[in-house]
């Protein structure tokens, strides 16, 4: 038929092929023929390759040695096909590495194997530097300090890096197919969301920062860039770089808030001037007021002036009172210590008893002072350490102020405790049970109807500032008990030396 191919065509079509191609007998598997690709590779003419066996065409390895070249033929004619990575040796001794396909083919005339070989040295090369890419790449990524993750339009998690997976505190294979919004707190989660939507092909990085909550409940801060990613037929959806900045966050609070500090200091102090010199001012009127109504007295002599002479008394005697309020405002204000001294933590509390007393009467609460039989020498700066003291009492006070006139009790111990001096504030009110998540002194903490609880978070950043300590704890049966510890001063220290 005019549409069949001759014979002939058959072996030129065959000779045409890139793929080298070499034809054994079945049963001895002596070569029959070879294609030109397959001379040409091996460097033999067709009539030089017949008489060849595998030995002469194979690397000299033990793993290419004629018997399993052979096997290799044999495992065709019994199957039907084999395939084998195998060493090639060409006619210069160069031995290169081929992938060879053998297939068991039934002629009219007999059964022959016929072998196909390509050269794959440059596809293995590849491939190694391949695996050595990827290996350098699993190393990088998994010490890398930054969590990558690839999120779809519903941010579940299509891949994510071992970084990402130690920074969530999960297993990475869990974290693949995970809801990434999961891990957000919900400021964060609206965030994302908000991102996700608005992230698209060709938009800009978007930065911004997650609060982020692992499984056992640790949240941490997280600075995040958002973008889309598309690489062709593998993987698309958004790009999320993450790494940790909790402990810059932190230390920008602790900025803020002492720069609140500072600024309630500024105050005070603004406050304290203002308070001398009303002090001064006030301080001869009053000196005046008391010599005249002493006057006075003094001209009412004989009966009948009884009750006036009472009244004048009283009215000095409230001048009096108004005079000391004001002198030890007045001494407590001007001390104002700009660097460490020693000082007996008692006397920091005795310094601090009459303003204290003054707001205990005024509000009928028993305030009773316990000190330590022994000194407490500590170094401190003696206004600061006094504005705690006046801080923790005076909350006590207006606590038990709310009370009942029978219960209204507040204590001040001082004593030692290891190798540090304590000062503790005991009243009977409602305690710290209402305040449980630790911010008490977060400045957040008050139970005053119009207190901003700045002077706790400022007793707080004190007592640090002297490498003390301060807490909180529920009193038995019920009320609080606020103390400060500082540590004691070598005895050197204390005398002066």
């Amino acid at each position: 038929m005019d549409d069949e191919i001759a014979p002939a065509d058959y072996r030129d079509l065959v000779d045409s092929l890139k793929y080298c191609v070499i034809v054994h007998d079945a049963e001895t598997k002596a070569i029959l023929w070879a294609n030109q690709a397959a001379c040409d590779f091996l460097g033999f003419t067709l009539d030089e390759l017949k008489p060849l066996t595998a030995s002469d065409m194979s690397g000299r390895a033990p793993q290419y040695s004629r018997e399993m070249g052979l096997a290799w033929l044999q495992r065709a004619v019994e199957h039907g096909v084999s395939a084998i990575e195998w060493c090639t040796r060409t006619r210069t001794g160069e031995e290169i590495l081929t992938e060879a396909i053998a297939i068991r083919v039934a002629l009219r005339s007999r059964t022959v194997v016929l072998s196909q070989f390509r050269d794959i040295a440059q596809e293995k090369e590849i491939q190694r530097d391949l695996f050595r890419t990827e290996g350098r790449l699993r190393a990088f990524l998994q010490n890398l300090a930054e969590g990558i993750v690839v999120l779809d339009e519903a941010a579940v998690v299509e891949f994510a890096s071992e970084s990402a997976a130690r920074l969530l505190h999960v297993d990475v294979e869990h974290l693949g197919g995970a809801d990434f919004r999961d891990f957000c707190d919900p400021p964060t989660r609206r965030l994302l969301d908000q991102q996700l939507a608005s992230t698209s092909r060709g938009a800009p990085v978007q930065r911004s920062r997650y609060r982020l909550v692992t499984p056992d409940g640790t949240a941490r801060w997280y600075s995040a860039s958002c973008q889309y990613l598309d690489l062709e037929s593998d993987l698309h959806g958004h790009l999320l770089l993450f790494h940790d900045i909790t402990e810059r966050v932190e230390a920008e609070e602790l900025h803020r808030q002492d720069v609140a500090h500072l600024d309630y200091l500024a105050r005070y102090n603004a406050m304290g001037d203002m308070a001398m010199a009303i002090a001064h001012e006030v301080a001869q009127p009053l000196s005046a007021a008391a010599n005249f109504l002493e006057g006075a007295r003094g001209r009412l002599t004989g009966a009948g002036h009884e009750k006036v002479v009472w009244g004048l008394d009283s009215a000095k005697a409230q001048l009096d009172r108004a005079t000391q309020i004001l002198t030890s405002l007045r001494q407590f204000v001007v001390r104002l210590e700009q660097s460490m001294q020693c000082a007996d933590l008692n006397d920091i509390v005795g310094e601090c008893r009459y303003l204290l007393d003054v707001r205990a009467r005024g509000h009928s609460v028993d305030l009773q002072v316990f000190p330590s039989a022994e000194p407490l020498p500590v170094r401190c700066e003696r206004v600061l350490i006094g504005q705690v003291v006046l801080n923790l009492g005076f909350n006590a006070i207006d606590e038990m102020a709310r009370w009942p006139l029978g219960q209204r009790s507040v204590e001040i111990r001082t004593r030692v405790t290891g190798t540090s001096a304590e000062v503790s504030v005991l009243d009977r009110g409602q305690g710290i049970t209402a305040f449980p998540d630790g911010r008490i002194f977060d400045g957040v903490f008050t139970s005053k109807p119009h207190g901003s609880g700045i002077g706790l978070a400022l007793s707080q950043r004190i007592i640090s500032r002297h490498h003390g300590r301060i807490s909180a704890r529920e009193n038995s049966p019920h009320g609080a008990i606020f103390a400060f510890e500082l540590p004691l001063s070598p005895a050197d220290d204390a005398s002066g030396k």
